[in-house]
Formats: structure tokens, C-alpha cells, sequence
């Protein structure tokens, strides 16, 4: 059993899968669909096993399955891994009881699922688009005691995690896309979604992991106002730009002997994760523009054509399957005869058991007002850790002669960020303050000093201080004065900008961030008062900005630099 991106192995495909080409005896492809660029979850690592099928001798039957590929897809995946016979099988799920629930406020959706849960029957999945969320939900569900944990790419025990919900030791996993192929409990109680998936056929693959061995189970969809713009910046970054691509290639044509990713950042100002996601785009073409040699990637003498009017097709595809989830969401007939109708069923017939049949909700369709300020709270107090860079980039901070481990002497403490950017909460107040009204509310003086208070800060500031801005030269400022005001300590700017460098933000992987720092920022020592200090900004994201100001405060004599955000523009801070 092997994932589709071991193929993209080197050593796996000599020295294993070509010694057992001759005694394979069934070659079985797991959700098929993937291998289509019209599947709604098109991998492009999927495009890996037409050429693994080709090499393999042509006796050997191939079995590809899937529950989630229409018509479209069907004829695509017959036509890249050759002569199939197509078996069809009714999408009906005689067991499963489906309802839609419109809550726009995150905070509304979450005090549904803390009054709602614990009435259900079984353990089930609480569906999330982001990390951030999975966290949030889980977190919370957990304080209305409910037995619940996040699940996701960053969490570690994600095997512990499935044998807990396999055996019904917890109530639900609050979980991204993370926890889908492989994954089979067939007494799952309920799939609830917290967002709303980008396509019909997401969202039948994933509900329909309930019930499967149950007379009763429940698929309740949850949406919200911001679902749009998540799956929206989900279509815009599924494919690489194409100045972008030829960025990379270029670099990579003008490499005497390859390069590897970290070498690429350096040279390139683009993220670790936009090369790679073009590296694999660019690999799995045929004939390929690039190959790898051990952890170096070289230009081939294939020359690269971007192919614009597919790239625009498939978009237009995501926001057909985006439209057609809104109209999901207003369907008043049967739910799951809408679904299997999405994936060209041809047995398609009411099931009787969903909201739309019966005439009538499955579960409460409102919350209490007392539950909804509660999660509305809970929001408001999500702050997020802002933890310390340990480590200064190589070669990126040749002026201010920074190098190797930051040493203790420069070390900022761990920080704190209001919020998220644009989240619920108070991130919403940010963006508006920032590029809306020119103004930082008092709502976020006070939001502020609530979460110092639970900071509990140690060594206590004596002074207040802000990174400067040539851009917007009063918005901190004026909003760092109110906020020394409320605290009953003083804010005096130390930090001066001596150089007018790129806007930190169009700075996209870490080495050109730092770079595009060095030798920008002063402190005036004179200036300065004896004491830790609170070193505001409006945003953070990388924590580079954090990361040289409060070395140049410590080197300045400041004996404690406590970072402090109004908003961080990634979960990770990386």
C-alpha cells in the first residue's frame, strides 16, 4: 500500500517497484478521480501512475475506484489509463439523514455545535477549511465539555487521534481535509461541517463517511459568510502563476550544477511552498521541463509551454462546483437525491430521511443568544502566541552583523497577537482600522489591555515603544500612546527607520524577509529608560521585523522585549 507521492521517489522506484513489476498480479488505484484534472480533487502526483502502468507489462489488470467522479471524469480517467469497463453503483445513502443550516457568524456556528453534539448519538468529524479553525473549534468544544481534538497536517498523534475515534473514546475530531483517505469507521455517528466545502462531490466524499454500518447517522453542512473567500483563495493558489514558473525555470537555467529549494529561496523571492508546489507541477509533465538528482533540481532541455486556456478552464470549473454548492445550500427537495444527481447517478431517487424529504429540520436551526456572546467571547480571546526566532539567516544580515544562534543577550521574549488577521474576533476591527478607517478603534486599546492582563507578563514593562512605519507614520504611534495611556506607562519612540526598504509583505519565503531588513532599523539609546519594554506593531508574519527590532533594543541595554501584535497574518508566523 503506497501513497502516490512515493512514486515520486527515485530510490523507491529502482530499487523496489521495478523489482516487483514481473509478480504484481492486481494493480489497484484508490480515488481514482485524482488522476483527472476535472476531479474536484485533482493531485498532480496522480499523473505519476499513468507512467508507472505504462512500464509495467500490459497483462497486469488494473481495479481504480472511487465514490466521488462524475460522467466527466469517468471518460478522463478511461482515457488516461486506458480501455476500462465502467461499474456504476447507486450514491444513495439509505442511512444517512442530511440537513443544511445557514449561521453566518463563526461564533453562531460554534455555540450550534457546543448545544448540538452532546444530543447526538455516537462519535463523529467536524469538518474545517483551515488549521486555525480545527484548533479554535476543538479548543472550545473542549471548554463546553465536550471531548473533542484538532486534527491536521501540523498535529503529531494523528494515529493516536483515529484509534481514539475508532473506539469511541472521544466525542469528535475537529479536523481539516488531513483526516480522509484510509480513514474507515463504519459506526460513525455524524459528519458535521463547520465551513462549506468548495464542491458537491468534497462534500459527498466526506459526509458520506457517516452511517455506513448504522440504521441512522446525521450529515448537518453549516455555512457561513466567510466561506466564500476561503474556497475563493483556495481556486486562486491551486495552480501556479505562470511568472512564477518561469522565475523558477530561469533560475534554474542559469544553475551551473542544479539547485536545491533552500538555494532557490535565496536566489528567488518566492516561498518554500510556492517552489515546491511548481516543482511538482513542472515533474509531472511529459515530457518534464525539470528533474531531480539527489536534493537538486535541473532544467532539462524540454522547453515549457504554460497552458493558459486549461489553467482558466479548471477555474472556471472550481467556480461552477463553488455555485453549485450555493445552490446545495437553497435546495428544498431531497439533499442526498441533489448530491448523487451532482455525480451523475443514474439511480438518483429521494431518500426519505433528509430535512428536505421530511418537511422539517433534524436539529435545532437556531442557538441561544446566551451561547453565541459566549463563543463570541472565546473569539475575542483567542490571542495568539507570538513565539521567538532562535536563529538568524545566513548571509541575510550582512549590516547589522547579525550570524549563527541568537544569543540570549538579543533574544525577544514570547509575544502575543490580538488575533488573526480579518478573523472573527477582533481581526475584522484591525483591517478596517488599517485600511479603512486610518484608525485603530478604542475597542482594540481595550482588547489589548484585557490580554495583557492575562498575559501575565515578568518581568512588568516599564515603557512602551512601536515599530515605525514611512508608509503610515501616525497609525501605530497614536494607537501605541492610547494603549501606554491605559496602562499608566509611557511611550516613547526609540526605533527610528533609516532606510527606506520593500514592503515587508512582498517579501515571500524567510531569507528574503530577513535580508530585506538588514540595516533598516535604528534606536536611539539616548532615548531610552531603564526596563523591559512592550515593542508594538500592527501586524505580524514572518516575526522578522520583531525578531531585529527587539536585538537592536537589547543591544541598546533593554533588558526584556515583549512583542505585541494586533493582528498576526499567518497561524505559523513563518
Amino acid at each position: 500500500l503506497i501513497s502516490p507521492e512515493r512514486l515520486a521517489n527515485n530510490d523507491f522506484r529502482e530499487k523496489i517497484l521495478v523489482p516487483v513489476a514481473e509478480r504484481v498480479g492486481l494493480f489497484v488505484v484508490d480515488e481514482a478521480h485524482c488522476i483527472s484534472d476535472w476531479g474536484h480533487d485533482f493531485r498532480p502526483d496522480y499523473r505519476r501512475i499513468v507512467r508507472v502502468l505504462q512500464a509495467l507489462p500490459p497483462n497486469i489488470p488494473v481495479l481504480a475506484t472511487t465514490a466521488t467522479a462524475s460522467d466527466r471524469v469517468v471518460k478522463d480517467v478511461a482515457v488516461q489509463l486506458g480501455d476500462l469497463q465502467v461499474e456504476r453503483g447507486p450514491l444513495i445513502r439509505s442511512s444517512l439523514g442530511l440537513q443544511n443550516i445557514w449561521l453566518p457568524s463563526p461564533a453562531a456556528r460554534m455555540a450550534w455545535l457546543a448545544e448540538n453534539i452532546p444530543n447526538i448519538p455516537g462519535s463523529g468529524i467536524v469538518y474545517t477549511l483551515t488549521v486555525r479553525d480545527a484548533d479554535r473549534v476543538a479548543d472550545w468544544l473542549q471548554r463546553n465539555g465536550i471531548s473533542a481534538e484538532a486534527y491536521h497536517s501540523k498535529v503529531e498523534n494523528r494515529a493516536e487521534l483515529e484509534t481514539r475515534l475508532l473506539e469511541n473514546r472521544i466525542k469528535a475530531l475537529v479536523s481539516t481535509v488531513a483526516l480522509g483517505m484510509g480513514f474507515d469507521k463504519p459506526d460513525l455517528g455524524f459528519v458535521i461541517h463547520f465551513q462549506r466545502p468548495s464542491s458537491v462531490v468534497h462534500y459527498y466524499q466526506q459526509v458520506g463517511r457517516a452511517g455506513r454500518a448504522l440504521d441512522e447517522a446525521y450529515g448537518i453542512l453549516l455555512s457561513g459568510q466567510e466561506d466564500i473567500e476561503i474556497t475563493e483563495y483556495f481556486i486562486r493558489t491551486a495552480f501556479p502563476l505562470q511568472a512564477h514558473i518561469d522565475i523558477v525555470l530561469d533560475a534554474l537555467n542559469h544553475a551551473d550544477d542544479g539547485l536545491s529549494v533552500p538555494m532557490m529561496q535565496k536566489e528567488i523571492n518566492l516561498g518554500q511552498g510556492a517552489i515546491c508546489k511548481i516543482l511538482k507541477f513542472l515533474s509531472v509533465e511529459t515530457p518534464a521541463p525539470v528533474t531531480k538528482n539527489g536534493s537538486r533540481w535541473y532544467a532539462t532541455p524540454v522547453e515549457y509551454h504554460f497552458d493558459h486556456e486549461k489553467i482558466d478552464r479548471l477555474c472556471e470549473l472550481r467556480r461552477n462546483e463553488q455555485q453549485e454548492m450555493l445552490d446545495y445550500m437553497q435546495e428544498t427537495g431531497c439533499l442526498m437525491q441533489y448530491l448523487a444527481r451532482a455525480l451523475d447517478d443514474p439511480y438518483a431517487e429521494p431518500c426519505g430521511k433528509c430535512a428536505g424529504c421530511l418537511g422539517r429540520p433534524l436539529l435545532p436551526e437556531t442557538v441561544k443568544m446566551d451561547t453565541a456572546n459566549a463563543a463570541a467571547l472565546f473569539l475575542r480571546r483567542s490571542h495568539v502566541t507570538i513565539y521567538p526566532r532562535k536563529q538568524w539567516k545566513t548571509g541575510a544580515h550582512v549590516h547589522d552583523g547579525f550570524r549563527g544562534n541568537i544569543g540570549a543577550d538579543l533574544l525577544a521574549e514570547e509575544g502575543r497577537a490580538l488575533s488573526l488577521w480579518a478573523d472573527a474576533g477582533w481581526g475584522q476591527l484591525v483591517r478596517n482600522g488599517k485600511y479603512d478607517d486610518g484608525n485603530f478603534s478604542d475597542d482594540l486599546v481595550q482588547g489589548c489591555l484585557q490580554m495583557i492582563e492575562s498575559w501575565h507578563i515578568d518581568p512588568q514593562p516599564t515603557w512602551l515603544t512601536c515599530v515605525p512605519s514611512l508608509n503610515h507614520p501616525e497609525l501605530v504611534p497614536h494607537f501605541a500612546r492610547r494603549l501606554a495611556e491605559q496602562l499608566g506607562i509611557s511611550f516613547i519612540p526609540v526605533i527610528r527607520k533609516v532606510i527606506d526598504n520593500q514592503p515587508q509583505k512582498q517579501m515571500r519565503n524567510s531569507f528574503q524577509q530577513a535580508r530585506n531588513l538588514d540595516g533598516v532599523f535604528a534606536v536611539d539609546e539616548e532615548k531610552m529608560p531603564g526596563g523591559a519594554v512592550i515593542l508594538i506593531d500592527d501586524m505580524v508574519d514572518s516575526r522578522w521585523t520583531f525578531t531585529v527590532t527587539s536585538a537592536l533594543l537589547r543591544q541598546a541595554g533593554c533588558p526584556a522585549v515583549f512583542p505585541l501584535a494586533l493582528a498576526m497574518n499567518s497561524p505559523s508566523g513563518s
